[in-house]
């Protein structure tokens, strides 16, 4: 059984998703919810992935990095798991290429001999974006953070213009264009491994 939860954002309704344990979806109102048959919605923040969610949200929208996650437990593929947990290394208020996510699984896949110096294959890039497209938990697992390797913003399933709220709101976006963006993303330091420690693959 799935449970949901709706919290009130400056981008409107998200609906929250659970499995009574962990996070494993995040909607915005009016997008297609495509889990189980059954289906329980919560009144208050009861679960404690709720109340922790709700908290993460808070800070969020306030204008700050809340610094932990919640319980996440998103489903898919192994290699769209590798990628969304990628993203959760990209810091608050910097964003990476899809081209530079690419190279890093590239290299952690032992399969550098593939690429040619100076750029990715477009297949890899797209591989990359179509993972990143399925992201099933946003805002959290930072999707938005992710840009063209021209510097243009790039997709996003819940409409450019939520895209472009969340980057000026990290204050990526300054006069209607982004500040320019990392070519990589750091997997020094424990970032990416206190992110990590509640995502469940």
């Amino acid at each position: 059984m799935d449970f949901t939860f709706r919290y009130d954002s400056p981008l409107g309704i998200l609906i929250l998703i659970s499995d009574g344990r962990s996070l494993t979806g995040l909607r915005f109102g009016g997008q297609a919810f495509h889990g189980t048959s059954q289906v329980r919605d919560c009144g208050d923040a009861a679960l404690p992935v709720f109340a922790d969610t709700c908290r993460w949200l808070d800070i969020y929208f306030a204008g700050r990095d809340p610094g932990f996650l919640p319980q996440l437990a998103p489903e898919g593929t192994p290699f769209r798991k590798e990628v969304w947990k990628l993203l959760l290394s990209i810091p608050y208020g910097e964003t990476t290429s899809y081209r530079a996510l690419a190279a890093i699984v590239a290299e952690r896949r032992g399969r550098n001999g593939a690429y040619q110096a100076g750029g990715i294959s477009r297949m890899s890039a797209q591989a990359i974006g179509g993972a990143v497209g399925h992201n099933p938990i946003p805002i959290i697992i930072p999707c938005h953070r992710v840009i063209a390797a021209d510097g243009s913003i790039g997709g996003f399933s819940a409409g450019i213009e939520r895209k472009a709220w969340l980057l000026s709101h990290e204050g990526q976006i300054a006069a209607g264009c982004l500040k320019g963006f990392a070519t990589g993303v750091s997997e020094g330091g424990d970032r990416l491994s206190v992110r990590e420690q509640n995502f469940q693959a």
